[in-house]
């Protein structure tokens, strides 16, 4: 059994958690990554999981918006983690490359927020990283987060009416056709915090519980280098369970697993490069889809932007050295429109 060595020391039972965290953040000695659970790969660990039935009908959306055909997505779920899901990569190359570059060129601008903010005012942060012949690099490497929606306050914890803008189309899309093919029905997106992780980078044990609404699934999107997933239950007193996440993986946190404590303590390089894989541009352009947040047309001519590979290659470039995580959640309960509103029930 562990023994406190201090008083500074964080309680016996809060060290397990830590304990593998550290264990895993090592880098001398490198950690071994026997017991990460790698779903496509690791058949030799006994991991209780099931994989997961799609039972919804095909979504005409999901071509559109970047991802594989609903039937052919690989979806898990944990015994030892009831209500976490993960979904392995149900996108395509194309899709890819559009997120990965929505994430960079798009959601870092104003009015959205960035930790940057608290050194210095930039509009545009992805085209100041390259207004010389070169690319800025201390510049890129400087940015951490950016938020969406109703903006996450790092101090309270606690979200503001006055402390958002407005949430992007096409993100609230991809999550209604994610969220509807899971079953979780009437979900919608209203804040987004987008992680960029380098080499070295962690992030440390918490839960996600700022939000009113605490029984809507989180939903987390990875894209370029890879990530040890590290998730426990609601106190740190349970040893957290391994998991690898790929680019594209998608991590759904519902019911129980919503308020579990999880963290990310090492960024490790991708296997591959599912973000390049070659493969024939689909057209998006179908008849029959049914939006409920974009246009079509605007969405046709931004993912067409990444056939350009001279053009793409700047995004290219950063997702070899770095991990984007966007985690969206939905704030409100579900008969509110604001946080003004106290006509509010409990689900």
């Amino acid at each position: 059994m562990l023994e406190s060595k201090g008083l500074n020391s964080p309680p016996i039972q809060d060290q397990i958690f830590m304990r593998v965290f550290k264990y895993y953040k090592s880098n001398k000695p490198q950690p071994s990554l026997e017991q990460v659970l790698n779903c496509e790969y690791n058949t030799a660990l006994e991991v209780p999981m099931v994989q997961k039935q799609i039972i919804s009908k095909e979504d005409l959306r999901a071509s559109t918006l970047g991802l594989q055909e609903c039937k052919n997505w690989k979806i898990f779920e944990f015994e030892r983690h009831p209500g976490l899901i993960l979904i392995k990569n149900p996108f395509t190359s194309y899709g890819q490359k559009f997120w990965i570059r929505k994430c960079l060129e798009e959601y870092p601008k104003k009015p959205n927020k960035t930790n940057i903010d608290l050194e210095r005012h930039i509009e545009y942060w992805w085209q100041e990283c390259f207004e010389g012949n070169e690319c800025d690099k201390k510049l890129q490497l400087k940015l951490r987060w950016t938020t969406l929606g109703y903006h996450h306050n790092w101090d309270t914890k606690v979200y503001d009416e006055e402390n958002k803008n407005s949430f992007p189309e096409e993100l609230s899309e991809l999550c209604d056709i994610v969220s509807q093919q899971l079953g979780f029905v009437g979900f919608r997106a209203e804040a987004a915090i987008v992680n960029y992780y380098h080499m070295g980078s962690t992030l440390s044990a918490h839960t996600d519980h700022s939000e009113l609404n605490l029984q809507a699934p989180l939903f987390s999107f990875s894209f370029g280098q890879s990530a040890i997933f590290l998730i426990g239950g609601h106190n740190k007193s349970l040893e957290p369970s391994a998991i690898l996440l790929n680019s594209g993986d998608i991590v759904v946190m519902s019911k129980e697993a919503r308020l579990c404590y999880h963290a990310v303590p090492k960024i490790l390089p991708a296997s591959t490069q599912p973000w390049n894989k070659p493969e024939g541009y689909i057209s998006i352009k179908k008849k029959g889809v049914n939006y409920k947040y974009i246009d079509q047309a605007k969405l046709i001519s931004e993912m067409g932007l990444n056939n350009d590979n001279q053009e793409w290659s700047k995004f290219n470039s950063y997702v070899e050295e770095s991990r984007i995580n966007i985690n969206i959640r939905q704030v409100l309960k579900q008969n509110q429109k604001s946080l003004l509103d106290c006509n509010s029930n409990n689900t």
